[in-house]
């Protein structure tokens, strides 16, 4: 609704959105009790639907209603200030746009549950001088006492709770209300806020001396920086080139500057040594990550909206951090597919962070040795600058990588998961005084459960994926919904006894490794172990001490780690991704084993990477053996031109799903009948030109979490297209009983 000036009408009107999917701004009239406090940003409460239910949302704009119908009117405003800036405003306005969802879900989704509920805040009663009282108090008669909590208050102006009150005068609360009662001080209620618990003191550390390759990534990201404008760099630098200190380094100088930077890492690599290595260096950082509580996430957002945060650290949701001074932007890891959001709204981090970033006027810096095929076409195009670590610090070459056939080796085919090569390759490191770290990315203890009668696998039951065997809890167990299966002896579907345990997880690679190598202290690492708070740092403080030799686990330990005494890195199978009905499964390998390998050859002491495979010959496995990440991103970028998939195109994933097969069915294909209609409408989009509709079909895991699932996909080269007609559709769409849609904008999980 446009805006009229405020001389055209003396209404005052509030436009609101709540957490629905509509594109829809709400209006009403604001009262005069609540003119001089409603604001954009702020949430508010009033009636919505048929029955005027009060419903909260977020104000997004305010000023004079160019129309003269009657409105309803807000029923409150429920925060003081507000809890979203213009800029933020306007970013999740973006993100709403961009990700094909509701504003109101955005802004619901952005402002942590803790700070909406005001977690852990409460009302205390705090004490300040009567008016005109410090210049008097030499002339007072008062006890000892009674004259040092006045000399206290006096001297903080500002009024203190009991308790600081108290400690500091070096006194009880009797003087304290002797002063009350005389009128010499006058209580006050206000809000005190529950601390952090994270904020152990860490030894402060000096910034390190940059070698010429790091010194010359500093100058590049600082040029930006100075001329206080926006560009996106990309610092390609490979494993062990130093990438965190020159992050580090550029943060001082924007510090320095008295602004703020936000430094985003995957959850996974949220470790007690990366937030250490932040600590060390500056005195004010936050760290933001899932284990918080809601009243530790409320201080923190405090903390940092009043700028008293100079780097916050954090998982995919710190790109939202409240920094009213920011500087840079970091990403750490940026080819992660974690910084993708997997519920409305379906943001990627980096799209979010550059949006951001453009808007501040502010660097955006991706840090990567495998970055994503995404960021490198926009370096390609000239969007963004690229900027090289070839080298790693102090001149320490890269492992060697050996690929191991496997398919003739005889202790695999006998079961087990350590081939003979790469047996040898272990006990020459153990007998060296060196550390191991052995990459598997299946956890549980046997991935398939497979039936010898009928020749089918064993199945969740509301989950179109097979079970795996956990053999220390005694369950089959689904990894997608948690169903629980005990012990079975006969097959479902079937009932023929004998059922087979097939392939091999993370709980059998450690029994193996246990029983093969006794008296070695051995550590399993995967979301199994890690349950419990504080279990990552006792493990990783294990192997860095040296009281365990043998690291083992998925790819929480396949990234972020330094530990100069690894000197062998064991890949169990390099074909876990390979074959998954993925785009995208060729670049996650290459990723995954050029990030395991980086955790070796740290220190003098070298270090070798042995890839156990299959499928020796694959062009994804041999150029992460070379190291060569442009050989294989000139070979996967020409493959997918071809094909015409991203990163060449744009993707909008709309995922149906419901109870019953056939209406989801139904629905899926009354949603593309109209898609296709309104792209021949009146006004085309080019269809045929720009516009591909693929599907729909039912999804790879057709049946997830007892609901069927069919998709299709809208692709164009550019979003525009896609937005346009999803904007023309919507409308017409009609929902079945039961039946809901999603949409996934250039989504990374295909499944």
């Amino acid at each position: 609704m446009p805006w009229e000036s405020a001389a055209a009408e003396d209404r005052l009107a509030a436009g609101v959105v709540f957490n629905l999917p509509l594109d829809t701004v709400f209006y009403y009239v604001v009262p005069d009790e609540l003119r001089e406090v409603v604001g954009p940003g702020q949430r508010v409460r009033a009636p919505f639907g048929k029955g005027g239910q009060p419903t909260t949302g977020f104000c997004v704009e305010v000023g004079s209603p160019a129309t003269s119908r009657p409105l309803k009117a807000l029923d409150a405003v429920l925060d003081r200030e507000p809890l979203l800036s213009p800029r933020m405003l306007k970013l999740t306005h973006w993100i709403a746009e961009r990700y094909l969802c509701g504003w109101g879900q955005v802004l619901h989704a952005v402002v942590p549950a803790g700070v909406k509920k005001k977690s852990g805040t409460r009302l205390v009663t705090a004490f300040m001088p009567a008016r005109g009282v410090c210049g008097r108090i030499e002339s007072l008669d008062l006890p000892h006492k009674q004259r040092a909590v006045l000399e206290v208050l006096c001297r903080e102006q500002r009024p203190l709770a009991i308790d600081e009150l108290s400690d500091a005068a070096d006194c009880g609360t009797g003087p304290v209300n002797a002063l009350r009662d005389k009128g010499l001080v006058t209580a006050v209620r206000q809000r005190t806020d529950a601390r952090g618990s994270d904020l152990e003191p860490v030894e402060t550390i000096r910034d390190l001396t940059l070698n010429e390759d790091q010194r010359l990534a500093l100058e590049a990201i600082m040029r930006a920086l100075r001329e206080g404008r926006h560009e996106t760099v990309l610092l390609h630098g490979v494993t062990g080139s130093g990438k965190t200190e020159v992050y580090i380094q550029a943060i001082r100088e924007v510090v320095d500057y008295g602004r703020q930077a936000v430094v985003l890492v995957p959850e996974i690599s949220l470790t007690p040594q990366t937030i250490r290595r932040f600590r060390s260096r500056f005195p004010s950082v936050a760290v933001l990550h899932s284990h918080l509580s809601d009243a530790e996430r409320h201080w923190h957002w405090q903390q940092i909206a009043r700028g008293e945060i100079q780097v916050v650290v954090g998982a995919r949701s710190a790109v939202f951090a409240p920094t009213p001074h920011l500087g840079l932007i970091v990403i750490d890891e940026e080819h992660e597919t974690t910084f993708k959001q997997e519920t409305t709204p379906r943001y990627h981090t980096r799209e979010v962070a550059r949006r951001r970033a453009e808007l501040e006027s502010v660097p955006l810096v991706l840090g990567s040795a495998t970055p994503t095929l995404e960021s490198w076409l926009r370096v390609e195009r000239g969007h963004d600058r690229l900027i090289g670590l070839p080298r790693r610090v102090e001149g320490l070459p890269l492992p060697p990588v050996v690929i191991v056939d496997v398919r003739n080796d005889p202790w695999i085919a006998r079961g087990l998961a350590i081939g003979r090569a790469l047996e040898t390759a272990l006990r020459r490191a153990l007998d060296d005084e060196g550390q191991a770290i052995l990459f598997l990315n299946l956890r549980g203890y046997s991935p398939a459960l497979w039936c010898r009668a009928c020749g089918n696998s064993v199945k969740c039951p509301h989950c179109d994926v097979t079970l795996t065997w956990h053999r220390d809890r005694k369950v089959a167990l689904c990894h997608f919904c948690e169903h629980e299966t005990p012990s079975l002896s006969r097959c479902p579907g079937c009932g023929s006894p004998g059922i087979r345990y097939m392939g091999i997880g993370t709980q059998k690679l450690e029994e193996e490794v246990r029983r093969r190598f006794p008296g070695v202290g051995v550590v399993r690492m995967d979301s199994d172990t890690m349950r419990r708070p504080g279990s990552h740092d006792v493990a990783l403080e294990s192997f860095r001490t040296g009281k365990v030799q043998i690291l083992l686990g998925t790819q929480m330990i396949a990234k972020g780690l330094d530990f100069p005494n690894v000197t062998l890195v064991g890949v169990i199978d390099a074909d876990t991704l390979l074959h998954q009905p993925d785009l995208r499964a060729s670049e996650r390998t290459f990723q995954l084993i050029s990030q395991v390998a980086g955790r070796t050859g740290r220190s003098r002491r070298g270090g070798r990477v042995f890839v156990q495979s299959a499928n020796p010959a694959e062009p994804a496995i041999l150029r992460a053996a070379e190291h060569d990440y442009r050989g294989f991103v000139a070979v996967e970028l020409e493959h997918r031109r071809r094909l015409g998939v991203p990163p060449f195109t744009h993707l909008a994933r709309v995922i149906v799903r419901g109870p019953r097969e056939r209406l989801v069915s139904e629905q899926a294909d009354a949603m593309v009948e109209i898609l296709r209609r309104e792209a021949h409408g009146p006004e085309p989009v080019g269809f045929d030109e720009q516009i591909r509709l693929l599907g729909p079909a039912p999804a790879p895991v057709t049946r997830l979490k007892g609901q069927y699932r069919y998709h299709f996909q809208i692709a164009a080269a550019e979003f525009e297209p896609i937005h346009d007609l999803w904007q023309r559709a919507l409308p017409h769409f009609q929902a079945m009983r039961d039946v809901e849609f999603t949409v996934d904008v250039d989504p990374v999980n295909m499944r």
